[in-house]
């Protein structure tokens, strides 16, 4: 419980804990298929998924994409 306490300091709403959650998830799923984290948060940025997108579309967005993969993999190993 300690080590999680920080993450949850601002989730003082049902709407921050859903954007707090939201965020901690692509940021460990990122971590999960080895990408590089600033390059694939840039990348979602430019990219700025919407509800209007498609499921193709957002599937293209998401880590295990080969051409999120092509462009955001951690270069250190």
């Amino acid at each position: 419980m300690t080590v999680g306490r920080r993450n949850w300091l601002f989730s003082d709403t049902p709407d921050g804990a859903t954007a707090n959650a939201l965020y901690l998830t692509i940021v460990e799923m990122a971590k999960a298929y080895n990408l590089n984290l600033y390059e694939y948060l840039k990348f979602l940025l430019e990219s700025r998924p919407s509800k209007e997108m498609t499921d193709a579309q957002l599937a293209n967005l998401a880590p295990w994409s080969e051409t999120v993969q092509a462009l955001c993999k951690n270069k250190t190993e």
